[in-house]
């Protein structure tokens, strides 16, 4: 049997047979890649310039109109450093990260556990009416709430106060020692229908063959979580940590529509914390400057936070898929 050309391999085999160069291929795609240009030249427009330029104006007391040209050095991010403001708002900030990492994720993947049940009635609607806060939009949630919590004729205060367990009405927002709690506990309802998704999306990544062999070998519901559901979900909890912890981390919407960080900077984040300095009319002058300095002193503490977790995963990542 003579050998077709397309079926030669080897260093004398024909140009055509041979791998293409990235080059060629890049040729041969061309049409695939110019469908790509708009979504470059948008990425690049708002959100690679913008990081740049934040990194150049920090340098620099700039009000936002014409060129930078009084040219500070560190100054901005020495005040950034030093300003307990900035601290306070991190730390928020950093509650904000804390509580969905530990209270909202562990809630979400026992919900998703039960609404995976595919014994379970009505288990669609139930993640509908979990899932609709996600899309309601964060603004129109804030103001929703903001009026339900009002102390003068607020839904709840007339409820609490109906049923005897209140005396006075508790001004939620307003009090210094209430407004972050009761902000937080919005922004976990709010968040709870998309870490739900991701834990049922998970769920979905685990055979069914599995769980009937346990049931075969007279597994009970609890050896089945501990030692089947937990450990396959490992990997993908992995991923869901971080989303969670970066999404977690930019409350600003929320706040706006609530508090504008306040009472007496009782709820302020990092990001009403630059709002502030840049858009806020309130302000005397705007300082741009200052702005991009704490953005990015935020974003490099950010990133750290980030990379001490990664080792820590990818060996607790190896661990479940082993």
């Amino acid at each position: 049997m003579t050998a077709s050309p397309s079926m030669i391999t080897g260093p004398g085999a024909p140009r055509r047979t041979r791998q293409k160069s990235l080059g060629r291929r890049m040729i041969e795609h061309r049409w695939h890649y110019l469908f790509l240009v708009p979504m470059l030249v948008l990425f690049v427009l708002f959100t690679v310039w913008p990081m740049i330029a934040s990194w150049y104006y920090s340098f620099f007391d700039w009000d936002g109109l014409g060129p930078a040209e009084d040219f500070l050095g560190v100054q901005n991010y020495t005040e950034v450093l030093t300003s307990p403001r900035f601290w306070n708002a991190f730390k928020n900030s950093f509650i904000f990260s804390l509580v969905a990492i530990f209270v909202q994720m562990p809630l979400t993947l026992i919900m998703a556990i039960i609404l995976n049940n595919p014994r379970l009635r009505g288990r669609n609607l139930y993640r509908l009416f979990l899932f609709l806060p996600v899309v309601t939009t964060t603004a129109v949630v804030g103001i929703v709430f903001a009026v339900m919590l009002d102390p003068s004729g607020g839904f709840v205060n007339e409820v609490l106060q109906s049923t005897g367990l209140i005396k006075d009405p508790i001004n939620f927002l307003g009090s210094e020692g209430s407004a972050l709690p009761t902000v937080l506990i919005i922004d976990l309802w709010k968040g709870f229908g998309i870490t739900l998704i991701y834990w049922l999306a998970a769920l979905q990544t685990i055979p069914a063959e599995i769980y009937e062999a346990a049931k075969v070998d007279g597994a009970g519901a609890r050896q089945v979580l501990t030692n089947i559901t937990v450990p396959m979900l490992v990997p993908i909890a992995i991923v869901i940590l971080l989303l969670t912890f970066q999404s977690s981390m930019n409350p600003f919407d929320l706040i706006q529509a609530t508090t504008k960080a306040g009472p007496n900077y009782a709820t302020d984040v990092v990001a009403t914390y630059i709002y502030r300095y840049a858009f806020d009319p309130e302000m005397a002058a705007p300082r741009y400057g200052f702005a991009c300095a704490a953005g990015v002193v935020f974003g490099m503490f950010t990133l750290i936070l980030t990379l001490i977790q990664a080792p820590l995963l990818r060996r607790r990542y190896t661990k479940g898929v082993a």
